[in-house]
């Protein structure tokens, strides 16, 4: 599986909408992100595993 990078659009809730940089959105359950997740934080998703990018905005 490739490396995806997304930005967290919305938080609802349990949920999180996130849009990767080619354009998919995709909700993810909060409890799976990392911890500090929120509107604006730019996520890697790699190998089933989810990493807060620090600094990129």
């Amino acid at each position: 599986m490739e490396p995806a990078l997304y930005t967290v659009v919305d938080v609802n809730g349990d949920y999180a909408q996130l849009l990767s940089d080619s354009g998919v959105s995709n909700t993810v359950a909060m409890f799976l992100l990392p911890e500090g997740t929120d509107v604006g934080s730019r996520l890697l998703y790699e190998m089933f595993q989810w990493t807060l990018l620090e600094g990129e905005e």
